[in-house]
């Protein structure tokens, strides 16, 4: 993970890369923020719905998943997180977490704030109803930074489409050419309306072979960087040491603060 983030262009030097389970304040804001928090409001997310009916049955982690994800963003006051669509109902929990425990205890916690990607959402290569995502179990649905050229258009070339030849952008009636289309758009900088235009005149078969050279092409450096970071094991584990060091520091001053407003202190 480190080397996709550092190939992606964060830089160490102005971002704080580290392991989340090495800084042991995270599991005790999230005990925490988790009394706060009733069984209704995490019932009604969306990843637990999604996720516990794929599985026939959720585990607690996944149940409580979402305040831990509420402790990371409160554990460091964080004013902006950076967000998808799907991920907008849990920030709004931690909204309400710092509203209730500011409330309670006293201000200690700013209400951050969504930055949502201009970026249409991705879809599944195989399910276009369904985000793609890594944890997916079929192996063609997702593209990884990490994939081969034979890879990409491999799953490219057998992502769910329709009969229709010509490409066009209708989420709601051609789901699959759209989801090409929008990850089209994604990886050249291009509008969709610009994708839309320049395909004029292929069809979808034709269609598939562009996206994938186009998605080649723009995940090249990052595969090449990934794969040079970890031939680094020395530095990516410079890296994190170091960010564990921060965020402890950062975290240790807000738990001291936390413990004192609940009376643990």
């Amino acid at each position: 993970m480190a080397a996709s983030l550092l190939a992606c262009g964060i830089d160490p030097a102005r971002a704080v890369l580290f392991q989340q389970s090495v800084v042991q304040e995270h599991a005790e804001l999230c005990w925490i923020l988790g009394c706060l928090t009733s069984l209704p409001r995490l019932r009604h997310l969306p990843q637990w719905k999604m996720k516990s009916k794929q599985k026939s049955e959720g585990s607690v982690g996944l149940y409580t998943y979402p305040v831990l994800q509420a402790a990371d963003i409160l554990l460091y006051k964080s004013t902006h997180v950076p967000v998808g669509e799907d991920q907008v109902q849990h920030l709004e929990l931690a909204q309400n977490l710092a509203r209730v425990f500011n409330t309670r205890y006293g201000p200690v916690f700013p209400q951050p704030r969504a930055l949502l990607s201009s970026t249409q959402k991705v879809k599944s290569l195989r399910d276009p109803s369904s985000k793609m995502s890594k944890s997916d179990p079929q192996t063609l649905a997702t593209i990884f930074l990490t994939d081969t050229p034979d890879d990409i258009v491999l799953k490219i070339r057998r992502a769910v489409t329709d009969f229709t030849s010509e490409v066009t952008f209708d989420p709601e009636n051609r789901p699959g050419v759209a989801n090409l289309v929008s990850l089209h758009a994604a990886v050249t900088g291009c509008t969709v309306d610009e994708v839309v235009g320049l395909s004029v005149g292929l069809d979808t078969g034709e269609y598939k072979g562009v996206v994938a050279e186009a998605v080649v092409e723009r995940l090249r450096p990052i595969r090449t960087e990934i794969q040079r970071l970890r031939a680094d094991r020395a530095y990516l584990h410079s890296v994190l040491e170091q960010g564990a060091e921060t965020a402890r520091c950062l975290a240790t001053m807000v738990m001291e603060e936390v413990r004192k407003r609940v009376g643990f202190s």
